[in-house]
């Protein structure tokens, strides 16, 4: 994503979108879009009572993460997979320290956040729960059907993509992959640059695609 750069915000739509969904039952049919309102709505029906996934405060997706809250801004409340299937995980650099990483993930102003950070040392947080739509793709389709993964480091440094962190990045994305059915190949283990639209080129020319992938399926298989 390169978490330190507010383009990412400005690339990304979801925030404007996602706040439109909570009106769709009057100005949308105004505007004349009503094709759009009977989507948005398709995708509410969790919010009715009772129906809602219980949550946890603090609770985590990946065992052993370490919770730490993204702004409500940089994320839409969603009832993931019920009301948005999830087949694809996004690899993200953050361009940056971890520290500065979590920060910005934590300002309402910056639009965007991920998932989790996976930090050199292979540590793992978690910002976002995989239930809710995080904005960090640029993409609208592409956040509601994925999961993002930032890495802490720049994509010309190829000493910051450590043993460490291959090796905790590898289960986190085999755990996300089991959970959700998703095969792990290339077409639905992304980057950044991958993705339709976005201006990004993370993780770059020194992420070792070929290591990771037989590292996501060694842990899949035990």
């Amino acid at each position: 994503m390169g978490a330190i750069q507010t383009g990412a915000a400005k690339g990304d739509s979801d925030r404007r979108l996602g706040r439109r969904a909570l009106l769709v039952g009057g100005v949308a049919a105004a505007v004349g879009t009503a094709a759009l309102a009977r989507e948005e709505l398709s995708h509410l029906w969790w919010r009715l009572p009772g129906v809602e996934k219980p949550r946890v405060e603090g609770a985590v997706d990946f065992r052993g993460a370490r919770w730490v809250a993204a702004s409500p801004a940089n994320y839409r409340r969603a009832d993931r997979p019920d009301d948005y299937p999830i087949d694809r995980v996004v690899i993200h650099v953050t361009q940056g320290g971890y520290k500065s990483a979590v920060k910005v993930f934590q300002d309402p102003s910056h639009g965007a956040a991920a998932h989790y950070i996976v930090r050199r040392d292979g540590r793992v947080t978690q910002l976002i729960r995989e239930l809710d739509v995080a904005f960090h793709a640029g993409n609208r389709a592409y956040n509601e059907r994925s999961v993002g993964i930032e890495h802490e480091g720049f994509v010309e440094r190829a000493s910051s993509f450590t043993d460490a962190m291959y090796a905790s990045s590898a289960r986190l994305t085999a755990a996300i992959c089991g959970r959700y059915g998703i095969p792990v190949d290339r077409e639905h283990i992304i980057g950044h640059v991958e993705v339709p639209g976005t201006d990004h080129t993370d993780p770059g020319r020194y992420w070792d695609w070929e290591r990771y992938i037989r590292l996501v399926r060694q842990t899949r298989a035990t």
